[in-house]
């Protein structure tokens, strides 16, 4: 059973190695994840058939972790092409217009609103919440889509997420390993997640004026940019009256969300759920309104519309996401209890045997919390691993006799910026799914910003132990 964990560990690792390569070569990721997962399937059990029922096993397995994202992307989608058709959007968003005057404000104000957003109720909801709303004035201001979506995961998935100073999921499950009080780790984080954040989204927003600069990536124009944009005239025009009742409504629809969100302390999926409801309540309200006699028609098709777009980008991120699953708990529901009994999975195995094969000293403690991080943020949930992160920084700040704090943070902030959304695929997909940008290439471009911001705050931690 060694020689097939040893095994199965290595095939995990040269897959992941190859999926990374092909990524920045700007290559599709899906047959390479389809092959891993089934030679993973074969070395696990030895049974062809099992490795290849597994592939599809895999395969539900991602949709079904995906699934409430996957139904809210559809639902926020449907209904904004209700409200664009309707011309609701343009009487929403115009007073916008005058606040966001240069790419630079948008990227900024979009991405602090963001901030502020996710860490009362988390990304996910936000994105759904401000991505609708914000994408058409960032671009009319000349920032493109995919600055848009660069903006909102970065401060999103990124800044507020890693600190989770409000909700504090992450630092109650990572203090928790680690023995030490949850508040010992929100003041550890502060520090890291400001050096990490400020780092981070300065140098994403170098490369994407420089790229804007010489034409890599062109200026947004309203025609270009937008199709069906809620600037042109609206299809299924409403009563002037009407259709200002209905953009005073949406937006205080979505705050009472906020605001039932904090005082119901709606967290996660919970708060996904308020979103995705109110949205649809809005959709069938505005198609009613619209179409009258035809309303119980077409509210089908918006949403037929809308998961017609929702599948479409998720399609090739399943089965790259379902091969990153195996490395967890999916592997188990997919193949069954196969792996060792002292195993505690694929990837947390890997973190825990890098680990134990490295000296201690302040610098390598540092630098082996981080690699942990990013290796067990690999699955793209971002939290699977920060029990690990904690359970480490207990061991190293043991043998160091300071520093827990400061490890246990490092850790966490290492595992949710790369798993949590902003360099794995199919975790940043809720803000590529708004923007209409292709999620992988949303990857590549975070990709730079969060190495350096990375090297840098981990070099920083160094310093604090």
């Amino acid at each position: 059973m060694g020689i097939e964990l040893a095994w199965l560990h290595g095939v995990y690792v040269l897959f992941v190695l190859g999926i990374i390569l092909l990524m920045v070569l700007r290559r599709d990721t899906s047959l390479i994840s389809i092959v891993g997962i089934a030679i993973l399937g074969l070395v696990a059990t030895g049974s062809i058939t099992a490795a290849v029922g597994g592939i599809f096993g895999s395969f539900i397995y991602a949709i079904t972790e995906l699934l409430p994202t996957i139904l809210v992307i559809c639902i926020i989608v449907a209904m904004s092409h209700v409200l664009t058709d309707t011309g609701v959007n343009e009487t929403m968003i115009r007073p916008m217009t005058h606040l966001i005057r240069t790419p630079a404000l948008a990227y900024w104000v979009i991405g602090l609103v963001m901030m502020v957003i996710s860490w009362f109720f988390w990304p996910s909801p936000g994105v759904a919440l401000i991505g609708a709303v914000m994408l058409p004035v960032a671009l009319r201001a000349g920032l493109p889509a995919i600055g848009v979506a660069i903006a909102m995961n970065l401060f999103g998935h990124g800044i507020a997420l890693s600190g989770d100073f409000v909700i504090q999921g992450a630092p109650t499950l990572t203090a928790k390993a680690a023995g030490i009080p949850v508040q010992d780790v929100i003041s550890a984080s502060i520090p890291l997640v400001i050096v990490m954040g400020v780092v981070t989204t300065l140098v994403a927003f170098w490369y994407l004026r420089k790229d804007m600069k010489i034409g890599y990536i062109p200026a947004p124009t309203d025609d270009a940019a937008v199709p069906d944009s809620v600037f042109h005239s609206a299809k299924v025009p409403l009563p002037p009256g009407v259709r200002s009742t209905l953009a005073a409504v949406v937006p205080i629809l979505f705050l009472l969300d906020v605001v039932a969100m904090f005082v119901f302390e709606l967290r996660g999926g919970d708060a996904t759920a308020l979103v995705g409801g109110t949205a649809l309540l809005i959709l069938i309200i505005a198609t009613m309104l619209a179409h009258k006699e035809t309303g119980l028609e077409q509210v089908t098709t918006h949403l037929i519309q809308g998961f017609q777009f929702g599948f479409k980008v998720f399609g090739p991120v399943i089965p790259i996401a379902a091969f990153f699953y195996m490395g967890d708990s999916g592997f188990v529901k997919v193949f069954g209890e196969v792996l060792p009994s002292g195993s505690h999975g694929i990837v947390n195995d890997l973190g825990v045997a890098l680990a134990n094969t490295i000296p201690i000293s302040k610098e390598v403690a540092a630098l082996t919390l981080t690699a942990v991080g990013v290796i067990t943020g690999l699955d793209g949930s971002g939290f699977s691993g920060i029990t690990l992160a904690g359970s480490l920084a207990q061991l190293f700040a043991t043998a160091l006799g300071s520093g827990i704090a400061t490890l246990t943070a490092l850790g966490q902030i290492a595992a949710i910026w790369v798993g949590g959304g902003t360099i794995i695929p199919w975790a940043l997909i809720p803000a590529a799914a708004i923007c209409g940008v292709d999620p992988f290439e949303l990857a590549r471009r975070n990709l730079y910003p969060v190495a350096i911001g990375l090297i840098v705050t981990t070099i920083v931690a160094m310093f604090l132990l």
